[in-house]
């Protein structure tokens, strides 16, 4: 991975050029007055939609004793884990 750093002029006439090397891995800073400003950076792949419903009929198990207290062993660790 490469690090390039752009004043804001370079930036405004090669933006093109920086968004694919950003895109390719390579960390693009562009600088105001030699200050470090904005790091260009890919975003993350949008995350798939979930499907309702996609398991139903599935294999799906849920203890009878689910909705019970958890006994008092339990939450002062004196049972097994």
């Amino acid at each position: 991975m490469e690090t390039r750093i752009v004043n804001i002029h370079d930036a405004k006439t090669h933006l093109s050029e920086l968004l694919a090397q950003a895109l390719a891995g390579d960390e693009v800073i562009i600088a105001k007055a030699n200050k470090p400003l904005i790091r260009l950076v890919p975003l993350d792949p949008p995350k798939k939609k979930r499907v309702f419903g996609l398991h139903k009929g599935g294999v799906l198990y849920i203890s009878d004793d689910f909705d019970e207290p958890l006994p008092d062993e339990f939450w002062l660790g004196d049972g097994p884990v």
